[in-house]
């Protein structure tokens, strides 16, 4: 039957639904909102199971530290378009998930969804994301916690808009300092902190590669090693924090910046949203547009 755009407007507006729930809602219910909202109310929990496999490449990176700098966590909130990454209710949701996680000591995505929200302590982490999911229409995921505990230092962060997130522990230095390392892990993407902690199965994949192209040139096989090593000590200065330029004076590496300062980095994480997630084409237009057919 045909459904008038009003009353899924009226529907949308009364329920927070996506457009094309509310329109097969009122399609089902005879065109009786009040019947549909019923409806949906009673298969809230089955909507959001369903939406649950969707593809969720999109969403925010969300930092809490504590005050002092000593306790820190970093969560992944992920949905399907930036469109509804920018709406208040994921947005809020993503905060609270946040502080929920640095108030507590799950120690990863799993664990938290059990846990109840410091905002709202009579609903936990997932049933929240449920309800989000019955209202907003797409499917969301708390994907990843990274938290740090037990620190030596003090926690700094950088977040470059909401997609890209990096805490740092920095020993010594200041916040200036612990910011622009931070701001530089964002930008560079290093894989580990010293040359020291590259996996030792990594650095013989890229010895292997390196040798292949070498010998490929025909040189001498001494020349060939010092072809190697010399490609090995490139490599290690591309992925490890010490051995980058640092972004704000490439002149200098990190390592140098750091010895200046008189101060060192224990550890970083930087995450990214989406990351290994295959995203899928949107056309907003189509759903627009589907609506105004019978």
């Amino acid at each position: 039957m045909s459904i008038a755009a009003a009353t899924v407007k009226e529907l949308r507006e009364r329920t927070g639904a996506g457009m094309m729930e509310c329109k097969k809602a009122l399609v089902e219910a005879a065109g009786d909102i009040e019947a549909a909202i019923d409806a949906m109310r009673k298969s809230g929990q089955a909507k959001a199971a369903k939406k649950s496999g969707r593809i969720a490449a999109e969403g925010m990176v969300v930092i809490e530290l504590a005050a002092d700098g000593k306790r820190g966590v970093m969560v992944e909130i992920n949905c399907e378009t930036d469109f509804v990454a920018k709406d208040a209710n994921f947005q809020g949701f993503a905060a609270s998930v946040a502080k929920t996680a640095l108030a507590c000591d799950a120690v990863d995505a799993a664990a938290l969804l059990e846990l109840p929200l410091v905002d709202d302590p009579a609903t936990t982490v997932n049933a929240a994301r449920e309800a989000l999911i019955t209202k907003i229409g797409e499917n969301v995921q708390v994907r990843r916690l990274v938290r740090f505990d037990g620190v030596e230092g003090t926690l700094y962060s950088y977040r470059h808009g909401v997609r890209i997130g990096v805490v740092v522990e920095v020993i010594g230095g200041d916040e200036t300092l612990g910011r622009d390392l931070a701001m530089h892990v964002a930008a560079s993407n290093p894989v580990c902190v010293s040359a020291d902690e590259v996996p030792p199965a990594t650095l013989e994949k890229e010895r292997e590669i390196f040798r292949a192209q070498a010998l490929d040139s025909g040189k001498p096989a001494a020349i060939v090693d010092k072809m190697i090593e010399g490609r090995v000590r490139k490599f290690m200065e591309e992925v490890t924090l010490l051995g980058q330029a640092f972004v704000k004076d490439p002149e200098q590496t990190v390592e140098k910046l750091l010895k200046q300062a008189g101060a060192g980095v224990r550890r970083f994480a930087r995450v990214e949203v989406g990351e290994g997630l295959e995203k899928r084409n949107e056309n907003f237009a189509d759903e627009v547009a589907a609506l105004q057919k019978d």
